[in-house]
This record gives C-alpha cells, sequence and structure tokens, in this order.
C-alpha cells in the first residue's frame, strides 16, 4: 500500500460544520476515523465551488426538466417536475428519459393530474422504462400529495423522504436543493465517483462508514448560494468529465484538487524514472514523496490487499464493491394468436397482480418452471395454464416449441421458455375477467407491456411463427415447415440476423 506523511496538528483540527442532512438520520463526523487527508479544507472548499459552477454555466447539457424547473414559478409544479425527473434518471440514460419524460409531463403537468390517471394509464407510459416500480410509487406518491396534503408538495427534504413512497435521501436532496433551494447536498453514483476520486476513497463506497463520509462531504461542499445548480454541477461533471472509464482529466474544472489525478501524475514519474535507471517497472508503484493517509487501517482508504492499476489510472476510484449474483429463473410462456376482425391477428395477454415484479403490466399467459421439469411435464402445466384462463379445451400437440429468450431484469436473469400456439377458428371463449384481453399487434405495442414480452413478440416474428394478418395466415404453413427445418438450414434473411445473438432457437427434436 502506498505510504504518507502527515503532521501531527493535523490530529488536532476541529471537525468542519455541517449543513443540515436531508434526513434526520445521524452521520458521523468525517475526521473521526480518518485523516483530513481525505476531507476540503475551507481553501479548497471556495475553490471547487468556484470553478464547478464556471465550468457549469458554460457547458451544462440542455434538458427539458431544467428549463421547467428554471421558467416554472408555481413552486408545487417546479418540486413535481424534478421529483419526476430524478424518479426516471435512476438507473436509466439521460438520452432514454428525455422523450419518456417530455411525453409524460405533457399528459399530466401537475401533480394533480398524476393522481386522477389510473395505474394502467401509468404502466402505459412507463412501458419499456423499466424499473416499473418507480412509476408506480410516483403514482402514489401523486395521490397522497392529493390526498393528505391538498396538493401541496412537501416544502423540505425531510419531509420529502418521510412523506413520499420511494423518495430517498438523495431524491429528496435533489428535489429540496434544486425546486426550494434547500442547502443542501446530495449523492448518487456521478458524485461518489467524483469524491472518491478528488479525495482517493478506496473503500467500499456502499459500507455504512464511506456512505457517510460520502454524505458529510456532499453536505459541507454545496453552495448556499446556488444549491441546486451545484448538485447538478456535481452530477454533471460524474456524467460528461469523471466518467467511470476514460475520464476527461485534461477537460476537469477540479482537475488541481484531484487527488487521484495526482497520484496518477506521480506513478508516471515514478514509472519513467525507474525505467531511466533501469529499475524494474511492477504494477504497484511505491511513491514515498506523494502525501497519502497515514492513518492505520483508515476507513476509506484502498485496502493492503487491493494493489494500484497503473492502466487504470483515476478509475482506481472509486473500488467496485463485490456485486451480488442475479437469481436464475425459469419461466415458460406461450404466444397464443387467433384471428380477429378482418383477418388480423389478435394475442392473448394476461394482466400480473398489483404488487411485486413488474406489477398490474401485461404479459403473454406464462408460469414459473422449475429447471428440472421434463419437456413433457412443462407442457402440460402451460397447457393447464391456458385451459384455466380460456375456459378451452388445449391440446399438447398444438403447442409448437419456438425457443429460448433471455431477458435481464436487475437482479433475475429471466430465460422463457417461448411456445406458440394457433387457434385456427375463433371460437376460444373470452373469459369476463378484467385480467385477460385480445389484442392486435398494435393494441400490443402501445399497452402497458415490459420490454421482455416486445422481445418475445419480435422473436416469434423472426422465426415466421406469426400470422400478422390474413395474407399471412395463408403462407404460414410453409413458413412453419421452413423453421422446423434442421439447425443451420432454415433461411434466415438480414433482419433476423441482426437479433439471433439475444435467442436461442428451436431444434426440431
Amino acid at each position: 500500500m502506498l505510504r504518507c506523511r502527515m503532521g501531527r496538528s493535523a490530529t488536532k483540527r476541529a471537525p468542519k460544520k455541517e449543513p443540515p442532512s436531508p434526513s434526520k438520520q445521524k452521520t458521523r463526523d468525517p475526521t473521526a476515523h480518518h485523516s483530513p487527508y481525505h476531507i476540503f479544507t475551507s481553501e479548497e472548499t471556495v475553490t471547487l465551488r468556484k470553478e464547478l459552477l464556471a465550468w457549469y454555466d458554460r457547458s451544462k447539457r440542455d434538458l427539458p426538466w431544467r428549463r421547467l424547473a428554471g421558467a416554472e414559478m408555481d413552486l408545487n409544479i417546479r418540486a413535481y417536475s424534478v421529483w419526476v425527473s430524478e424518479v426516471m434518471l435512476q438507473q436509466t440514460q439521460v438520452s432514454t428519459v428525455i422523450d419518456y419524460y417530455t411525453r409524460w409531463m405533457k399528459r399530466w403537468p401537475a401533480v394533480q393530474d398524476l393522481a386522477m390517471a389510473s395505474l394502467e394509464e401509468v404502466n402505459e407510459k412507463w412501458s419499456g422504462l423499466g424499473y416499473y416500480s418507480r412509476g408506480r410509487r410516483l403514482h402514489e406518491g401523486a395521490q397522497k400529495v392529493v390526498r393528505e396534503f391538498g396538493g401541496q408538495m412537501p416544502r423540505t427534504a425531510e419531509d420529502l423522504q418521510k412523506l413520499l413512497p420511494g423518495v430517498g435521501r438523495y431524491t429528496a436532496g435533489a428535489v429540496a436543493s434544486i425546486s426550494y433551494g434547500q442547502v443542501t447536498g446530495v449523492v448518487d453514483g456521478n458524485v461518489i465517483r467524483v469524491l472518491c476520486r478528488l479525495r482517493c476513497i478506496g473503500a467500499d463506497f456502499t459500507s455504512p462508514a464511506v456512505t457517510d463520509a460520502l454524505w458529510n462531504l456532499a453536505n459541507g461542499l454545496v453552495d448556499a448560494d446556488r444549491p441546486g445548480d451545484f448538485n447538478q454541477a456535481m452530477m454533471e461533471l460524474g456524467a460528461m468529465v469523471c466518467t467511470p472509464k476514460k475520464a476527461l482529466c485534461s477537460e476537469c474544472p477540479l482537475q488541481s484538487l484531484c487527488r487521484a489525478y495526482k497520484k496518477v501524475e506521480l506513478d508516471s514519474a515514478s514509472s519513467l524514472n525507474n525505467l531511466v535507471n533501469g529499475r524494474a517497472n511492477t504494477q504497484t508503484s511505491l511513491i514515498s514523496d506523494v502525501e497519502e493517509c497515514a492513518v492505520t487501517s483508515c476507513s476509506l482508504c484502498i485496502q493492503p490487499s487491493d494493489q494500484w492499476d497503473r492502466s487504470l489510472g483515476v478509475a482506481n476510484y472509486p473500488r467496485k464493491s463485490a456485486k451480488k449474483p442475479s437469481r436464475e429463473e425459469q419461466t415458460v410462456l406461450c404466444v397464443w394468436e387467433r384471428p380477429g376482425e378482418l383477418g388480423v391477428s389478435e394475442y392473448l395477454l394476461v394482466q400480473r397482480p398489483q404488487k411485486g415484479l413488474l406489477a398490474g403490466m401485461w404479459e403473454f399467459p406464462s408460469m414459473l418452471s422449475e429447471k428440472t421439469l421434463a419437456e413433457k411435464e412443462r407442457e402440460d402445466i402451460l397447457r393447464c395454464r391456458l385451459q384455466a384462463l380460456s375456459g378451452s379445451d388445449v391440446s399438447i400437440k398444438d403447442l409448437q416449441y419456438v425457443g429460448e429468450v433471455v431477458h435481464i431484469f436487475s437482479h433475475i436473469n429471466q430465460t422463457y421458455l417461448v411456445y406458440f400456439l394457433h387457434c385456427a377458428s375463433a371460437k376460444v371463449e373470452d373469459a369476463e375477467h378484467p385480467a385477460m384481453r385480445w389484442v392486435t399487434r398494435t393494441q400490443f405495442m402501445e399497452s402497458a407491456v415490459p420490454t421482455a414480452m416486445k422481445k418475445i413478440l419480435k422473436f416469434c416474428e423472426s422465426r415466421r411463427f406469426l400470422s400478422g394478418g390474413a395474407e399471412a395466415s395463408r403462407k404460414r404453413k410453409k413458413d412453419i415447415s421452413d423453421i422446423q427445418l434442421p439447425a443451420g438450414k432454415a433461411k434466415v434473411d438480414s433482419k433476423q440476423r441482426s437479433i439471433q445473438s439475444f435467442f436461442k432457437a428451436a431444434v426440431k427434436k
């Protein structure tokens, strides 16, 4: 581990006075368990605020939620609009969110409008954005604001976090600082990366001690005159300059304050010196003339077992924590097609329960399946499921196996075993059940269906199982005979090849 020197007087420095935290939970004093090496002096804080805000004013992206928040005088609409944007941006790229946000705000421009919407309407607008519980919680929160607070959004970060479902410490701080000018910091993935590099924080940032330290740093840095702009500037810097890989250090307004950047420079100089003098150049370079943390077992430092990787540069910070393995699941699913009016094909959809994963969304009939089940067993389970839904007899011989579709959720690796069923006549009875419906392809694409279902529909189309209308129905026998050729013999056009990496095609038995 790299060593450093620190003056004795540093241990006597009084803790910095912190602005109010956006949460009532207590945070630790940042100097209690580690050295001032990991915090900012008052002079550094002044410089950081000045340089960061100047850069933000020059370089910030023109985003719809920023325009709305900057122009809107009604505090309720402003806070609501920021709240929507922050929830949509969780785990989702800005480029993806822009169109969703624009459509959402056009449909529901105020919290009262969203409160009056149905959950199904909300799911339809959210469809394709992922992490669907976010939309449901926004809807629940809007209804609570109207029902319990008379349409008035909570005015502080503490109340936002305490009173609104799904609003955590970060979202509360962002909404309060941007909408109301509350002097409170925020810590998201971008801010974590920026702070860890600025102060060489290499410990696991998910640990309580490091989390507390990062929040303390963020609260101590925030500019009291422009808290909303400052927080957005920190996040913008992490998104545009201090990126996870290939950080643009030469464009960074905070380069002079960045300890990780200085370490990279000194490490490069040390390597060059070793090369000139003929000494061995190892992966771990021991730098003796750089000030670093000298506190034994510092809770914020890279651990001795973690070597400095010269090839990563500033990306040595923050250290990635061990990722919890995703759960593996297998689901058997059927795309059931029937001819509808005017020869347009229709597909059976079933609504998921109102709680849990993908709550309230529509999907093809499916059942979780144990991986140990034999093929005939899972087909029989699927047949029983279809009969229960439709009230009609379904024969196993009519179920045609299409192949596998893999879809990755945030914590689940889901494998769909896809079957196809075509009903040549219109005798399948519509069960009088609000959680079941027949839809055309156009209606399907406009419904609140998860991305996985759209992927499955395209898969079946690419394998030429779906009719797609009266004319296609007449060609269906030929198409299916094509698909049942031995593996490697079926004809696949260029459009089909573009999605083959996602799927495993059915193999004739």
